[in-house]
Parts: structure tokens; C-alpha cells; sequence
């Protein structure tokens, strides 16, 4: 397993956004050990050998944008899942586009490989993948690509007030 623990006290503070990760878990009181991997862990297959855990156990924190509202959501996948679009139309009552790289890092504060399930820059509603569920714990990025933290789903869901359903 290819990972270190990144701890701020560790001698190296962490980066600011995976900072901003660490922050806003203890604000919630959930308690994560934030890791470096030495490879990144981008997609959920990268971060799933990085971290030793099942394709399924990887968090994929994918940002839309409403196509009417232009507001931004936040879903929360399983790894081995794809996010069918017309699922989401119907359970948020508008269809979804899939926003550029600028519109991301501007809602989140996080770039692309990087996005947090928590940590966001600006209010962002969050849905999450029941599939999740099937795992003890499983992982999610920590404000970069190459920082993960490992989570209980219910943990998860509760410190992000996400909205549970499916998204494939």
C-alpha cells in the first residue's frame, strides 16, 4: 500500500485545501486520518489501489450544475457506479450538465481529482449513493489527488447532510 499519514503535526502542514478538508470533518466532529498517497489516487481505480480497498469503497465526489438553475450539486458515487443523468433529472426536477473545470474549483474550491465530500467553498447540495452503504467504510478525496481519508458511510452522509438515493 503505497500511502503515508499526512497529520498536520507530522512536521509538514497539510495544503490548504486538504486543510479545509481537515477543518470542516473536526467542525462536524468526524474524526478522519487524512493520507498521502505517494501515487494519485485521481480516479477511483487510482485511489483504490492506492489505498488496498474495492473499486465500489472509492467516494467519487462529482460536481453538476442545474441546467435551469445554474445552482451546483455535489453527488456522492460509488467508485464501481456511473451517475445516469435522467435518474438525477427526475429526483431533482431539473436536468444536470456537466461543468467545466473553472465552474468546480469556483463552487468547491477544490480542482478535478481533488473534490472533498465536505470542505466546499460555497452552500452545494449533496446527494449520495446508496450503493456506499454496502461498505463499512469507505474512501473519498481530501482536497487533493494525492490525499484520501477513509470514512463509516452513515458518518459521511451525516456530516455532509447529504440527500441518500440513486444516482445509476
Amino acid at each position: 500500500m503505497a500511502m503515508s499519514t499526512s497529520e498536520p503535526h507530522s512536521g509538514e502542514p497539510h495544503p490548504p485545501a486538504v486543510q479545509r478538508v481537515a477543518d470542516a470533518a473536526a467542525a462536524k466532529g468526524l474524526k478522519i486520518k487524512i493520507v498521502r498517497t505517494e501515487k494519485s489516487a485521481r480516479s477511483a481505480e487510482e485511489a483504490a489501489a492506492a489505498v488496498g480497498a474495492e473499486v465500489g469503497q472509492i467516494v467519487k465526489s462529482l460536481v453538476f450544475r442545474g441546467r435551469d438553475s445554474g445552482m451546483p450539486h455535489l453527488l456522492l458515487v460509488s467508485g464501481a457506479n456511473r451517475v445516469e443523468e435522467t435518474t438525477m433529472t427526475g429526483a431533482l426536477g431539473e436536468a444536470l450538465e456537466r461543468p467545466d473545470a473553472a465552474y468546480v474549483r469556483e463552487v468547491t474550491g477544490f480542482a478535478i481529482g481533488g473534490v472533498a465530500p465536505l470542505g466546499a467553498t460555497s452552500d452545494i447540495a449533496v446527494y449520495m449513493d446508496e450503493d456506499l452503504f454496502r461498505y463499512a467504510t469507505v474512501w473519498a478525496a481530501a482536497g487533493s489527488p494525492n490525499h484520501v481519508f477513509e470514512v463509516v458511510p452513515l458518518q459521511l452522509r451525516s456530516a455532509t447532510g447529504a440527500r441518500l438515493g440513486p444516482v445509476k
